[in-house]
């Protein structure tokens, strides 16, 4: 019993080997619920093509930015990276070690066109945006903070080479996640592998998903779902956006894209690390305000 409390409450995600582009409208992007499509790759050559070693011999000599766990420092701008490497070196950590190091949102395939060739957007029903996709690479046990889009699109989230957990929460569960204001993520200290009740117990509450992808899968999230990546071997993904479907969240997108983002920049730059903080202590005040704790 004891056990069962320590976990997060977290359902599967539904599993289907393909699916028909009628059959994802009506049953996944109108009801706005998360799935995994094992096979929807299998005729790309990427699905038989991509891998570490691949990458690294068509892109080796480029010039990577990379991220690692470290708390976010008022210095910083939004998504600003921590340090750079050649992508062969890069790759060549990912085999060797675990590290924290990982690459966020990276156009790798307009600085190497011929990847352009190995993908192309599914004709699901949804309209993906047509910039090239943005790809983001990890090593064994590296995690991404839980956090939401600051677009609120519909992704589509492929994984390649190795294993990937996933776990994501609906937009509806954002008052038991600890959001930090001003800002896209949860408070950057919760483990949600191995969660602190006794500092986090509001996280008891609320009610999320999780997946393991493998090498070709690909996840639907929803537009405005929380997610946080663990990669479990060294790995990498790409993930192909539409639009928000509803006004209310095209609106919620251009106020982060252009008034949050902005402000929050301002004050760090105004207030230094003392607006960290604060936004830090105020996402668990108003957490436990709004849940009575």
């Amino acid at each position: 019993m004891m056990e069962k409390e320590d976990r997060l409450n977290l359902e599967p995600i539904p599993r289907l080997k393909n699916i028909s582009k009628t059959d994802f409208l009506e049953q996944y992007v109108r009801q706005q619920k998360p799935v995994v499509i094992e096979h929807l790759t299998d005729d790309w050559p990427a699905k038989h093509k991509w891998s570490l070693d691949y990458i690294k011999k068509v892109a080796g000599e480029k010039t990577v930015p990379l991220y690692d766990n470290r708390p976010i420092h008022s210095k910083q701008k939004f998504n600003e990276p921590h340090t750079e490497m050649k992508m062969a070196e890069y790759i060549d950590l990912l085999k060797s070690k675990p590290t924290n190091y990982r690459i966020f949102l990276y156009h790798l395939l307009k600085e190497v066109p011929v990847l352009q060739k190995d993908f192309k957007f599914p004709d699901l029903g949804i309209r993906f945006l047509k910039q090239l996709p943005t790809l983001f690479f990890g090593g064994e046990n590296s995690k991404v903070f839980m956090h939401y889009d600051i677009d609120f699109a519909n992704i589509l989230h492929f994984h390649f080479h190795g294993k990937k957990r996933c776990i994501l929460y609906p937009p509806t569960q954002t008052k038991y996640l600890y959001k930090v204001p001003h800002a896209l993520i949860s408070r950057e200290d919760i483990d949600f592998n191995n969660p602190d009740f006794q500092k986090f117990p509001v996280l008891r509450k609320a009610k999320g998903f999780v997946t393991e992808l493998n090498h070709g899968e690909a996840l639907y999230m929803p537009e405005g779902y929380w997610h946080q990546m663990t990669y479990l071997t060294p790995g990498f993904s790409m993930s192909l956006r539409a639009t928000p479907r509803t006004l209310t969240n095209f609106s919620k997108a251009v106020y982060n894209l252009v008034v949050m983002r902005n402000f929050d920049n301002y004050m760090r730059k105004l207030k230094g690390q003392k607006w960290i903080d604060y936004k830090n202590e105020e996402a668990i005040r108003r957490t436990h305000k709004k849940n009575k704790v």
